[in-house]
């Protein structure tokens, strides 16, 4: 356990990765009071945070002296590269605590948790669930990976947007929970493709389908976005880029863990399809 600096009610806060889902957090970090520096390199960025009443810069050493440093990238490996090579936890002060949003293997977590412990830095991973009206009304999912007195300390900051905060155990826990919570979303979609091809056989049309299911046992979540979207296919369209990237994740993982992911495979597998379907036949812009 690090000794580590308890985080004050109006906090100081960094963030790195103020785009779709980072941006409304700023803002709600920003209502609750604290005040936030944010790492941007885009002019325009940059002039819209400031706007929002944002601390904006350049500089990696000025968004990391902060009490609770927020992370909300895209990839694993903008992760390895804005915490490790980029020098970000080598300038966070001893005592402070890295807070990462951005989906990524728990071996990256494993890796900060290593890099930071040599500075006396804690590391939370906070997968998050929901989208950005989500986080606009805080009631954004998180999953969370920490040590118990490490989540205690950034929970008030994470409430500015964040409802529930789930505590599921050490490091790298939020993480392997997001990712199951992906695995699962992505099998419901996938099964309700086939659900739609079997339908077809049985002569039911897919809009009835989706109303029938909606009210039966076999409703979801999944089913909810697609009922909204008005199909399968068209709700694959509107969520295949970030759910093609979140498979991709989930394969990776399971493959260096080691782990099978069992029929979970195969509607993954029918998703792939329809991902790659709705893809080629949408003309290049």
């Amino acid at each position: 356990m690090n000794a580590a600096v308890p985080t004050p009610p109006k906090a100081r806060i960094g963030f790195v990765g103020a785009g779709r889902m980072g941006r409304p957090m700023v803002r709600r970090l920003l209502a609750a009071g604290h005040r936030v520096s944010v790492l941007e390199r885009s002019a325009e960025a940059r002039r819209v945070l400031a706007a929002d009443g944002a601390d904006v810069t350049t500089e990696v050493r000025e968004a990391a002296a902060a009490h609770v440093v927020g992370l909300c990238v895209h990839t694993d490996s903008q992760v390895r590269d804005v915490c490790l090579d980029g020098g970000l936890i080598d300038a966070m002060p001893a005592g402070s605590t890295l807070v990462v949003h951005t989906t990524c293997s728990p071996r990256t977590i494993d890796l900060l948790v290593q890099h930071a412990g040599h500075r006396r830095i804690d590391v939370v991973d906070a997968g998050i669930s929901g989208g950005p009206q989500d986080i606009a009304t805080g009631r954004l999912t998180l999953f969370v990976g920490g040590s118990p007195e490490a989540v205690e300390r950034v929970r008030p900051v994470l409430a500015a947007y964040g409802e529930p905060i789930l505590h599921l155990g050490p490091a790298g826990a939020g993480q392997r929970m997001k990712l199951l919570n992906n695995a699962v979303f992505a099998a419901n979609i996938g099964i309700l493709a086939q659900a739609v091809s079997v339908a077809t056989g049985f002569g039911i049309r897919e809009e009835d389908l989706l109303r029938g299911l909606g009210h039966g046992s076999g409703a979801s979540r999944a089913l909810g976005g697609i009922a909204e979207t008005g199909s399968v296919r068209d709700f694959a369209a509107a969520v295949g880029e970030f759910l093609g990237k979140d498979l991709a994740v989930v394969r990776e993982v399971t493959a260096d863990l080691g782990v099978g992911l069992g029929a979970l495979a195969d509607a993954h597998d029918t998703l792939a399809r329809l991902i790659e379907s709705v893809s080629l036949s949408t003309p290049s812009r």
